[in-house]
């Protein structure tokens, strides 16, 4: 519930101004939370520069998101929050496919590098998923992919048959792999869109049944922007994490 007067209240009056054409409206709401979005910037990026290029990315697609009658319609702080994880994520994933050279031949093959921006959200995004499990597959997963445990091992302690254990086993695996999948999704404000967008991570990976199915082809078919959605987790899935290779001059200083 909304308290009349409180910073929720005000901020869900300036949403709808901007949404009205008030660009001073968002103006206010960049100075409100401009401190915030600064504090998770430099918690996502090492370096300062990078961290106000964040900021500043982060507010341009929240204004253009509500200028085009998109975006949030409350919790703008938490919008923006989202929002800012999914720019540094993409930001990540494009920079460690770019190759700053087209003549590799002057270059050693390098060492494995693993982007830490990267690696830190996609760590949260997996113990987001993992916490949206239900608890028998937690317990699972806990025993066989944290503790190594074999499924025998894990039978007498979850009171199952080895081969059950592994089917459950299996079965958690594939629903931390869609909830995973999942939290790379924005939140949409179309109902038909927020329905669709709660089952992209399962439709990847096939997990729908035959009625959501039909009902996300049918939207797919005429919804772009979740089309767009679901090839971005498409190659997301397909994209294996694989770190980048930092390459060095085979004649720089050591």
């Amino acid at each position: 519930m909304t308290i009349p007067g409180s910073e929720q209240d005000t901020d869900i009056a300036l949403l709808t101004a901007v949404r009205a054409g008030d660009t001073g409206a968002f103006g206010t709401l960049y100075e409100r939370h401009r401190g915030s979005a600064r504090q998770l910037a430099y918690g996502l990026a090492r370096d300062p520069a990078d961290a106000d290029d964040l900021v500043a990315e982060t507010f341009a697609k929240v204004f253009a998101s509500l200028r085009s009658g998109r975006g949030p319609l409350v919790a703008f702080r938490a919008y923006l929050h989202t929002t800012m994880r999914h720019v540094c994520y993409h930001r990540a994933r494009r920079d460690r496919r770019l190759e700053f050279t087209d003549d590799l031949t002057r270059y050693d093959e390098g060492l494995p590098f693993t982007d830490p921006a990267l690696d830190r959200l996609e760590r949260a995004y997996a113990a987001a998923a993992f916490r949206k499990l239900p608890p028998r597959w937690q317990d699972v997963l806990w025993q066989t992919e944290v503790e190594g445990n074999t499924p025998a091992e894990v039978a007498g302690v979850l009171g199952m048959t080895p081969n059950a254990v592994a089917v459950l086993a299996h079965r958690a695996r594939e629903g931390l792999r869609s909830l995973y999948l999942q939290q790379h999704v924005a939140t949409a404000e179309h109902p038909e869109c927020r329905w669709a967008g709660d089952r992209l991570g399962g439709q990847v990976r096939g997990r729908l049944a035959t009625r959501d199915s039909n009902r996300m082809r049918a939207h797919l078919s005429w919804c772009a922007e979740c089309r767009g959605r679901l090839a971005e987790l498409s190659e997301i899935d397909g994209f294996h994490h694989r770190p980048y290779r930092q390459r060095h001059h085979a004649g720089s200083a050591g």
